[in-house]
């Protein structure tokens, strides 16, 4: 799921901009707060959501009147306890109440977001934008008057530490809904403040369970953040102090939810593990390689070649896979799609404009990254519902990608017909509690399987550019397609079986999913490689980003290639995708261990083999990655020879 830019544009955000650039001292707290509501991190929108808006300052009205209330009493009971209540003078009182008052305001507004609907892209944008202005405030406002609320209001660190936290919640969120990695940084910045400054090192000293929870939360929250900006080192740190808290804290408290915590660390180590192949420095440090889009990622389009100007606006990452490795709601290979979908996150600061700058006449850099929604193990309806969200808000000239890595569901018996819902497809959550798809096949029914994701589901969709990838068992269900509706239309799917030798990877992520994030860790894997050294490894990518032009080229100048790739083409994330599939499909069948057609990516419509995956061209390039590599003998010498 992914979260939408807004614009802040109030007078209080023209306030905090005009004093960030007249250098505001940083108070007790860091300089990442004083730049929240700066405009640096702000995306304006055309559109907003009238509805939304509306709603939202009606109930703001009935909750300041509430918050008002509480304020008070909060007031009188904090002021009772610090001495007698008319030897306060009147400016701490008020500092005081216009504390509580933000902090229940924030908490509200906080909380109102889980209330706001998950999909579509313009309902929340108003919402969201008050709770980052009042956590600016909220957080400014402690700055300034630290000493009379440590005094009067008794304000302890780790309370500090929980606004920080929620303002790290915002932006991972306003990434998830945005897809836009730079606010990951943000995240980053925030969390890694509040480990600095230890605003939770007192929790300990506290006999209060719920305050260890809130503690081993934020844990659990950094380390996603820092998986998702591949910052391992970090992760590997988080990890160890996260199994001291969580040690200490069960035998302190000898609660119930030690398993559930224990299971965490065992979900983020294998996560961690998950990569086959490690790339090594001279001192055997390990490389930390980063898969999104960087500027020389995608090969250039050459002058004069002729390809479709579509743009990929819209992605559904869907993943329910059995016993696949995961962290939170997020598989190994969600993880990998999502970050061939991106690109190289920036540091926001980097992007802003200078003081009186801000009507800059350069175009900036085209920074967008495809919005996503990520799904995992999402029942039928919850799918269908997210994907007519998509459908409905994708704009024109744009393309919707679906991404499937699901458990094959299998037709339970031979059919009359050959239709759309005659040869299965792969598996949805059905909220039972015993759901074995690897047996569904097995399955003795009349009727076809409802939690089964059909081919011909998708077909309402192909009314607009699709492109669809589809790693299961059972990809070949949608090899079965029709395009009804003459618009692009194009399926990548997965090998249906993989030889023996690798089937016991699978745990960790598929093989062709790895093929479409790091094709280079992928040809390493299936040639016996576990490690290598840097130096190498940069080697083996230059050559492949010249295999990537070259594959590039034999695309574009195919006489019998279908339109629909030519008409994805023009996009660079599906450009890549492309290529990768191409050298995938390529790869696979010189390799001297795949040797069934069931172990070979197919696509439809289906690419001219000899122009594309069995060009004799591009398989002397394999060869040759092969030959720096010393793999060379795992590879057919002569693959056409052979066929």
């Amino acid at each position: 799921m992914t979260f939408l830019a807004f614009a802040l544009r109030s007078s209080y955000t023209q306030k905090v901009m005009n004093c960030s650039e007249r250098g505001i001292t940083e108070g007790a707290g860091w300089t990442e707060v004083e730049q929240i509501a700066s405009g640096r991190n702000i995306k304006k929108r055309s559109k907003s959501s009238l509805s939304l808006e509306n709603l939202s300052q009606k109930t703001a009205n009935h909750r300041e009147v509430e918050t008002c209330v509480m304020t008070e009493f909060a007031l009188k009971e904090i002021m009772s306890s610090g001495g007698a209540e008319d030897d306060i003078p009147q400016a701490e009182r008020k500092t005081v109440t216009d504390f509580c008052y933000l902090l229940d305001k924030s908490k509200q507004l906080f909380n109102g977001l889980r209330d706001l609907p998950q999909y579509g892209q313009k309902q929340w944008q108003s919402y969201f934008g008050r709770t980052f202005d009042v956590y600016t405030k909220l957080w400014k406002f402690q700055q300034q008057h630290r000493q009379v609320l440590d005094n009067r209001y008794g304000l302890k660190r780790w309370q500090i530490g929980e606004i920080a936290s929620k303002i790290g919640q915002l932006y991972y969120h306003y990434y998830l809904r945005t897809s836009e990695t730079s606010y990951l940084n943000e995240a980053f910045s925030f969390y890694s403040a509040i480990r600095q400054r230890s605003y939770y090192s007192q929790v300990n000293k506290e006999d209060r369970p719920e305050l260890v929870v809130k503690k081993l939360r934020y844990y659990a929250r950094f380390i996603v953040v820092c998986l998702l900006l591949n910052k391992m080192d970090v992760v590997k740190d988080l990890v160890k102090e996260l199994s001291d808290e969580i040690e200490d804290y069960t035998h302190r408290f000898n609660t119930e939810d030690q398993v559930e915590w224990n299971l965490v660390l065992q979900e983020v180590a294998a996560f961690i593990e998950a990569d086959p192949v490690m790339v090594l420095n001279d001192d055997n440090t390990i490389v930390i390689t980063s898969n999104r889009l960087s500027e020389t990622g995608a090969p250039l389009l050459e002058q004069g070649m002729i390809v479709g100007q579509l743009a990929l606006a819209d992605a559904l990452i869907i993943g329910n896979c059995n016993n696949q490795v995961k962290f939170s709601e997020l598989t190994i290979d969600m993880f990998r799609m999502l970050q061939a979908l991106e690109r190289e996150p920036m540091n926001l600061a980097s992007q802003m404009n200078k003081p009186g700058m801000q009507e800059s006449t350069e175009k900036p850099a085209r920074r967008e990254n495809p919005h996503k929604y990520l799904l995992y193990k999402p029942t039928f309806s919850q799918l269908y519902t997210f994907l007519a969200a998509s459908f409905k808000e994708l704009p024109a000239n744009s393309v919707l990608l679906i991404y499937l890595s699901a458990t094959g569901v299998f037709p339970s018996g031979r059919s009359d017909s050959e239709g759309p819902y005659d040869f299965g497809g792969v598996l949805t959550n059905s909220n039972r509690d015993i759901i074995n798809g690897d047996a569904l096949h097995k399955r003795n029914q009349s009727y076809k399987e409802m939690h089964c994701l059909h081919p011909g589901d998708l077909y309402p969709f192909t009314r607009k550019p699709l492109f669809i990838i589809v790693d299961s068992s059972n990809s070949v269900a949608y090899k079965n397609f029709t395009n009804l509706f003459g618009q692009p239309l194009v399926c990548l799917l997965s090998p249906t079986a993989y030889p023996k030798a690798l089937q016991d990877q699978s745990q960790r992520g598929s093989l062709f999913t790895l093929f479409l994030n790091n094709p280079l860790m992928a040809f390493l894997f299936v040639s016996g490689l576990s490690s290598m050294r840097r130096g190498l490894w940069e080697k083996c990518q230059d050559y492949l980003r010249k295999i990537n032009r070259d594959i590039a080229q034999l695309l574009t100048h195919s006489r019998s290639i279908d339109q629909s790739f030519l008409q994805f083409f023009g996009d660079e994330f599906l450009r890549l995708l492309l290529t990768r599939f191409i050298f995938c499909s390529a790869t696979m069948r010189m390799h001297k261990i795949f040797r069934e057609t069931r172990n070979y990516p197919e696509s439809y419509p289906q690419l001219p083999r000899d122009e594309t995956v069995e060009n004799p061209h591009l398989q002397k390039h394999i060869l040759e990655l092969a030959s720096i590599l010393d793999v060379r003998n795992v590879f057919l010498e002569n693959t056409l020879d052979d066929y």
